[in-house]
C-alpha cells in the first residue's frame, strides 16, 4: 500500500504531509510564505518548489534571570518563568517576520522580558518587592504582554520564582529580621510580666477585700451585741458561769464567815 501511495504521489508530482496535533502548517512556495495557515491533518505538498513547515502553537515555557535596580537603588536579580504560545491564526506572519520558536524566544520574548522586569522593578523599593510580590508580578505580566502582542505572541502565565538581592543588602535584611524577632520576644515577655503582675494585684486585692469584709462583719456583730447587752443579760451570763459556791468573807478578828448559811443555801 505504501508503494502504491508513493507511486501515486510521484505521478501527481506531490508528497503527503501530516500536520500533527498542537501544530499548524505554514506553507512555503518557492520561498514565499503563504498567508493561509493549515490546521492539523493530511496535506499533499508539491515535490518541487513547495514545503510545509509545522509550527508548534502549544503553550511554551521560558525561564530567565533579569537584573535590575529597585526604587531605592538596590540591585536585585529576578528569576521569572513565562508561559506563552504563538498566535495560531497569525503563525504564517510570525514565521515570516521572526522565524521559528527559538528565534521568537531569542529575538522577541527574552529581550522584552528583561525590559519588563527593569521597568516594573524600578517602581518598587527593595522591601516592597517582597511584601508586594503579587503587584510586582502583575506589573511585569502587563508590561511584557503589551510588548509582545504586536509580534503575535500570547502570554498565558507569569511567575516570579526568586528574588536575589546584593549580598550586603541581604545581610542587612537578615540582621533586621533578627532584631525584629528579638524585639518581638522582648515585647511578648513584657506583656507576660504585665499580665502576671495584674494577676498578682488582683489576687492581693481579693484577699484584702475578703479581710475587710470579715472585719466589717465582726464589727457589726460587736455593735449588735452592745446594743442588746442589758443588766439582765449580764446577770444571766454571770449565773451561767457560776459554779454554785458562795465566797467566804473574812472579819476583823480573822475569822471567816461562810455566807451560804446566811443565804439559806445548803452547805457544800
Amino acid at each position: 500500500m505504501l508503494v502504491s501511495l508513493a507511486l501515486f504521489s510521484g505521478l501527481l508530482g506531490c508528497t503527503p504531509h501530516v500536520v500533527d496535533a498542537g501544530h499548524v502548517g505554514v506553507q512555503v512556495t518557492w520561498g514565499e510564505v503563504q498567508e493561509v495557515v493549515h490546521p492539523e491533518g493530511l496535506y499533499w505538498v508539491q515535490l518541487i518548489g513547495e514545503r510545509m513547515h509545522d509550527y508548534d502553537v502549544r503553550i511554551q515555557k521560558l525561564e530567565a534571570d533579569a537584573s535590575a535596580s529597585s526604587k531605592d537603588l538596590q540591585v536585585v536579580t529576578t528569576t521569572v518563568a513565562v508561559n506563552y504560545r504563538p498566535d495560531a491564526v497569525n503563525a504564517a506572519k510570525l514565521y515570516q517576520e521572526i522565524g521559528d520558536l527559538f528565534e521568537v524566544e531569542s529575538k522577541i520574548l527574552a529581550p522584552a522580558l528583561q525590559e519588563a522586569v527593569k521597568k516594573t522593578t524600578a517602581q518598587f523599593t527593595a522591601d516592597e518587592l517582597i511584601t508586594k510580590r503579587q503587584e510586582v508580578k502583575e506589573g511585569i505580566h502587563s508590561a511584557l504582554a503589551a510588548t509582545v502582542v504586536p509580534s503575535h505572541i500570547v502570554i498565558t502565565e507569569l511567575s516570579i520564582t526568586n528574588f536575589q538581592f546584593d549580598t550586603k543588602y541581604q545581610a542587612a535584611v537578615e540582621a533586621k529580621q533578627v532584631a525584629e524577632q528579638k524585639a518581638l520576644t522582648a515585647k511578648n515577655d513584657l506583656r507576660r510580666i504585665e499580665v502576671e503582675a495584674q494577676q498578682a494585684e488582683a489576687s492581693a486585692r481579693g484577699r484584702a477585700n475578703a479581710m475587710l469584709v470579715e472585719a466589717e462583719a465582726e464589727a457589726k456583730a460587736q455593735e449588735l451585741l452592745r446594743n442588746v447587752l442589758t443588766a439582765e443579760v449580764v446577770q444571766l451570763r454571770a449565773v451561767e458561769k457560776w459554779d454554785g459556791k458562795l465566797p467566804v468573807v473574812g472579819g476583823e478578828s480573822g475569822a471567816f464567815v461562810d455566807v451560804s448559811g446566811i443565804a439559806g443555801l445548803p452547805r457544800k
